[in-house]
C-alpha cells in the first residue's frame, strides 16, 4: 500500500524534468502557426499557411508567403524569435512559458514574446534587465 502513495509522487517527479522542446509549438506550429517574418515586415501578427512551411529547429514554421519563407530559410537566426518563442520574462525567472502573439516585441531587431498583456506590461518596464538576464539563462534552459 506504501508504495500505491510513492508512486504520484515520482510519477510527478518524473513529469516535472520532462525535457520540452526548444522551441515554443502548438499543434497549430511554431509560435502557435505565427508567420515570424510578419512581425518586421507587417509590424503585426500573421498566421502563417500550410503551403509556405518549413521545419527549422526541429519545428514546423509557417509563413504568410513564399517571400517571408524564403527569407527565412536565408537567414532562420534572424527571424526566429528569442528563446524559442517561449515568454522572455519566464526565460528570465528560469523557465519556459507559452506566449500569445499579442505580446510580441521587437527589440534591437529581435523578436520577444510574452506569456499574456499582464506580463508583457510588466517586462516592458525592464526589458533591457531582463534580456540580459534570459539571455545567460537560456543556453541552459533551452536544454531542459
Amino acid at each position: 500500500m506504501k508504495r500505491l502513495l510513492f508512486l504520484p509522487l515520482i510519477l510527478m517527479f518524473f513529469w516535472s524534468k520532462a525535457q520540452m522542446p526548444e522551441v515554443y509549438s502548438t499543434e497549430k506550429g511554431a509560435i502557435d502557426g505565427y508567420d515570424p517574418v510578419a512581425f518586421f515586415k507587417e509590424q503585426k501578427p500573421v498566421q502563417g499557411k500550410k503551403e509556405f512551411a518549413t521545419t527549422w529547429n526541429d519545428a514546423v514554421w509557417y509563413f504568410a508567403s513564399k517571400e517571408n519563407r524564403d527569407a527565412f530559410i536565408a537567414d532562420p537566426e534572424k527571424f526566429a524569435p528569442q528563446y524559442g518563442g517561449y515568454c522572455a520574462y519566464g526565460t528570465a525567472a528560469g523557465h519556459k512559458s507559452p506566449t500569445q502573439a499579442d505580446t510580441w516585441t521587437i527589440v534591437n531587431n529581435k523578436l520577444y514574446f510574452n506569456y499574456n498583456k499582464d506580463v508583457w506590461v510588466r517586462w516592458n518596464k525592464n526589458q533591457s534587465n531582463l534580456i540580459e538576464k534570459a539571455n545567460k539563462i537560456w543556453p541552459t534552459l533551452k536544454k531542459q
